[in-house]
């Protein structure tokens, strides 16, 4: 049974484009259940709020969420912050300290960039997620916790495990139900929508009256590629807040960076359209066949490699009879 909380979750994620749907419908179903997930996508994509989300409608959400950035960890001391330490274990550990992991327990442990993770971490990690095992460095006592993980990276996990640079058991354990998050330049359609509420944010904090975009800046913003994604359109807004308050936002207004990569058709895709034209529908199919033969099959990883969620993938493959 669903929290009570769950009303009001996932009402942050704003937009409603067809490929969010999919990504927010997938993200419900997880949170009722207790799986570990896998959360993809670039960077600024919004991954740690969604994790949030997925914690403020699951069975957990009155219990802790530890949000852990495995970028960050020191190399030297990544074993005994997630899983805690014994005094003496190292040189200045004067007293018993829990880790990341015990603070999660009976909550949420979050693990943003798991891909950065050592190899000799992810063993343990992986021990933990299948036994519930976890042992504090320098001690010889097992303990036994608690803890759902969500993890999230915006790395290629599959060509890391190719490459040996991720454990393929690792892996499968923590992509038990794959969420893939889709870039802003999938979502054209929530622009408008983010661009508004990231404006009223701005100006709340500045205590000023927010600026409005004109359509020809909003058509600008459309037509961005923004390899920032969201993080970047919400530096964009709180730029115009602060320079123009109040003020209609043109197209002029908008960071010169963003007019120059705007001005260039294609730019950021790589693929320039044919001046006779292309069959959409016969490059769909071809692209779905070759990502089916590169994922020898595997559904989840197809959709991967299209940057699709996977019922967006099922979608396709219903809609073309594959």
């Amino acid at each position: 049974m669903l929290p009570v909380q769950d009303k009001k979750a996932f009402k942050s994620l704003l937009g409603r484009s067809p490929v969010m749907e999919a990504v927010i419908r997938t993200a419900q179903i997880a949170a009722a259940t207790d799986v570990h997930i896998l959360i993809e996508g670039e960077t600024g994509t919004g991954k740690e709020l969604l994790a949030q989300e997925i914690q403020a409608s699951s069975a957990r959400a009155n219990d802790a969420f530890i949000i852990v950035n495995c970028a960050a960890l020191p190399v030297e001391l990544v074993e005994s912050l997630l899983f805690g330490h014994e005094p003496g274990a190292f040189t200045g550990a004067h007293e018993r300290k829990e880790g990341y992991v015990q603070r999660a327990h009976q909550g949420t442990l979050f693990l943003d960039e798991i891909g950065e993770l050592p190899l000799s971490i992810q063993a343990k990690l992986l021990r933990f997620i299948e036994h519930g095992e976890s042992q504090r460095l320098g001690s010889a006592e097992v303990e036994y916790v608690d803890v759902r993980i969500i993890a999230a990276t915006n790395r290629n996990l599959m060509s890391m495990v190719d490459s040996g640079h991720f454990r393929k058991d690792l892996f499968y354990r923590l992509n038990i139900v794959p969420i893939q998050l889709p870039p802003l330049r999938q979502r054209k359609r929530d622009i408008a929508e983010l661009a508004e509420h990231f404006l009223q944010q701005a100006a709340a904090r500045t205590q000023s009256k927010p600026p409005e975009l004109t359509p020809e800046a909003l058509e600008m913003l459309k037509k961005y590629n923004w390899p920032g994604n969201i993080r970047e359109l919400r530096n964009v807004c709180e730029h115009v807040t602060a320079m123009l308050p109040g003020q209609s936002i043109k197209s002029e207004h908008l960071p010169l960076d963003m007019t120059a990569v705007t001005a260039k058709p294609g730019s950021g895709t790589g693929f320039e359209l044919p001046q006779e034209g292309i069959n959409m529908e016969s490059l769909e199919i071809d692209l779905i066949q070759q990502a089916l033969a590169y994922a020898n099959g595997n559904k989840s990883e197809a959709a991967r490699l299209l940057g699709l969620s996977r019922d967006a993938f099922l979608y396709r493959l219903k809609k073309h009879n594959l």
